[in-house]
């Protein structure tokens, strides 16, 4: 019975370790800002094709009132015809946490995006708070895809 004992401690402490191993990782840091770059350079070239790489199939984006993607080609779609009309630049990216649980990551962040009209019309700002959570995807150049965002209203700047 001890011997049992023993086997079963040793189990659970190994698990332990090697969970607390893929929590957070420098290299699971590494590969999700690097994932979080590609998305806002991608965004800045209206590069559609890289944006849906570093996005899962059944993504979801809620930015608010009745403005919901549900999935990644109806994200597609709608990059398409935003990406006519105007060029969307990522000009703040303020990463407030990042949380690591094994294959998930969630990341809260205050954004600004320069917002400029392909028709010469006036350049506009939005900023806002994210929450975009991440997955490990092993179709994702970088290893991990967004799988749900959230966008509000960023707090005022102080």
């Amino acid at each position: 019975m001890k011997i049992l004992m023993y086997c079963f401690l040793f189990v659970l402490i190994e698990t332990n370790c090697a969970a607390s191993h893929r929590n957070n990782s420098e290299q699971d840091q590494k590969a999700l800002i690097k994932t979080t770059e590609a998305i806002r350079s991608a965004f800045a070239r209206g590069d559609i094709s890289t944006i849906a790489l570093l996005h899962h199939p059944k993504v979801i984006k809620a930015f608010g009132g009745n403005n919901y993607v549900d999935g990644r080609d109806a994200m597609i779609k709608g990059l398409a015809e935003t990406f006519k009309t105007t060029k969307l630049e990522f000009v703040e990216n303020k990463i407030e946490n990042t949380l690591f649980n094994g294959d998930t990551a969630v990341e809260t962040s205050i954004f600004t995006i320069k917002v400029t009209p392909k028709n010469g019309s006036q350049i506009s700002y939005s900023r806002g708070r994210a929450m975009v959570i991440y997955i490990r995807y092993k179709d994702s150049p970088t290893g991990w895809a967004s799988i749900r965002e959230m966008v509000q209203a960023a707090p005022d700047e102080k």
